[in-house]
């Protein structure tokens, strides 16, 4: 225990000696962790809503006012019985235009509909997978006589899905964890070199005492501690005051905003406090890892 504190007493009498180079390795930290902070949550929201519509991909079958109640129940037995089809919901006008109220919550577009209801019956056709989507479309959408694709009931007007907006977010999901990729490898490479040269800055100008005790006979760890030490101090505090700037704009900014914006409400697969456990380790151990990789190039025991 003594020894620790020996070295602990020489790192930060160190950091102290190298204020301006150690205050950059800190701030570096201190950004690489804010930043990484704030996208992971944004990318575990992408991909978690990028799942949630591609789970909910669907066909919906639009019919014609003028369909009769057995050529619509004809139809539902017929699409029912299509390859990979998990299951068929029949809605009809009144339930389309209950559930368009329900998505679309603004007295606004309601008053436009002037008590008429111009949406029409369908059928949610949900698949058994999403990849098979297209294969129900071409059975709803066989080729007729003449080589085009034609309904297989002519009470079908449009079948519709949500397949593009399901390819759009996976677009984006996958560009996001590009961004996310590159920003972590520059900074965590920046962090890297910056504490490095702050530690190697110190070797610099503790070089007399490194020899003098070379001289003496101390051992190759003996020497390293100080220094392995100064770069855990400054992880910790590079992460420590990270995590004070992502606590205040959780409680500033993203708590109440979480009140009115429901893709905020849906990220709950990592805590936050679990988040910032990782952030404040994961700046520990680069930092620790900057001064190992100075120390093993550049101090020469």
């Amino acid at each position: 225990m003594g020894k620790l504190w020996f070295f602990t007493g020489e790192a930060l009498r160190a950091i102290r000696k190298n204020m301006a180079p150690t205050t950059a390795a800190i701030v570096t930290t201190v950004l690489t962790a804010i930043l990484i902070g704030v996208l992971i949550p944004i990318f575990q929201t992408t991909q978690s809503k990028s799942a949630e519509v591609r789970n909910d991909l669907q066909l919906r079958v639009y019919l014609y006012d003028d369909a009769t109640k057995a050529e619509t129940t004809a139809l539902q037995g017929e699409v029912e019985n299509l390859p990979h089809v998990e299951s068929v919901t029949y809605l009809t006008k009144d339930d389309a235009l209950a559930e368009f109220k329900q998505d679309f919550k603004r007295d606004d577009v309601l008053a436009q509909l002037n008590g008429d209801n111009p949406l029409p019956a369908n059928f949610i056709v949900k698949p058994d997978d999403a990849a098979n989507l297209d294969s129900i479309r071409a059975s709803l959408q066989p080729p007729g006589e003449s080589g085009k694709p034609t309904y297989i009931s002519p009470i079908v007007y449009k079948v519709d899905d949500r397949q593009e907006e399901g390819k759009n977010i996976e677009e984006v999901t996958g560009a996001l964890k590009l961004v996310l990729t590159v920003i972590t490898v520059l900074l965590i490479g920046a962090s890297l070199l910056l504490i490095g040269n702050t530690i190697r800055l110190s070797i610099y100008t503790r070089r007399r005492e490194i020899e003098v005790m070379r001289l003496v006979g101390a051992t190759r760890w003996f020497i390293r501690w100080p220094f392995m030490i100064e770069g855990v101090v400054v992880g910790m505090l590079g992460g420590a005051l990270a995590i004070l700037v992502l606590w205040i704009g959780k409680i500033t900014v993203v708590d109440p905003l979480s009140e009115n914006l429901t893709f905020l409400q849906s990220q709950e697969s990592m805590s936050f406090f679990v988040l910032m456990a990782c952030l404040f380790g994961a700046a520990v151990l680069v930092s620790a890892i900057g001064s190992g990789l100075t120390l093993r190039r550049f101090l020469k025991v």
